[in-house]
């Protein structure tokens, strides 16, 4: 078996599993432990492809809820002081990026001619 044959067959395993454990939350876990789920059917297929993708971290989380270990108060307070870091962080980033971009900018030489890169297409009568 070749390596891209073995990657292939890889993903394949991991959508399928996906693909069990997003129709097994959305229809048996998502009314457990969110009640504000209950009877709104409608937007769940979207959540099928996330599901698909994260599906290690959806039954995680899945597991974490049915056996009352999680802390929903610790679980949003690390992101929410993270932000303000994160904020000043990305806008420095996107300053000093401007300015290293403005001076190491290229100047295109005046004197170089144009070049054809293809023959024009004559139409066809």
């Amino acid at each position: 078996m070749s390596a891209a044959a073995a990657l292939i067959s890889i993903a394949q395993t991991y959508c399928l599993i996906g693909a069990f454990v997003a129709l097994a939350f959305l229809t048996i876990g998502m009314d457990r432990i969110d009640e504000d789920a209950r009877g709104a059917y409608a937007f769940r297929p979207l959540l099928i492809p996330a599901i698909l993708l994260i599906w290690p971290l959806v039954l995680w989380r899945w597991m974490r809820e049915e056996t009352g270990q999680a802390d929903h108060a610790a679980r949003y307070a690390p992101p929410r002081r993270a932000h303000g870091v994160a904020a000043v962080l990305m806008a420095a980033i996107v300053v000093v990026t401007l300015l290293t971009a403005f001076t190491i900018r290229q100047t295109w030489p005046a004197d170089a001619a144009p070049t054809r890169l293809s023959p024009p297409v004559e139409a066809s009568e």
